[in-house]
């Protein structure tokens, strides 16, 4: 029984831990569009910049 606490424990105190994934902003290929996503948006998008905090890519973030 104090395994499982102990265990319970551990597990909420890594989730505090937690932080959202940032945003960056990516750069179309074909036409220069720019867009605010978490992740890439396919072959014809490239990295233009980032990492932000919010999905409006306006707030930089902190790079880890």
């Amino acid at each position: 029984m104090k395994t499982w606490i102990a265990a319970l424990l551990l597990a909420a105190c890594t989730a505090a831990l937690a932080a959202p994934a940032p945003w960056y902003k990516w750069r179309s290929k074909v036409d220069g569009t720019l867009s605010c996503a978490q992740s890439t948006l396919g072959f014809g998008w490239e990295l233009d910049s980032g990492p932000y905090k919010d999905s409006r890519c306006e707030k930089p973030g902190r790079v880890k």
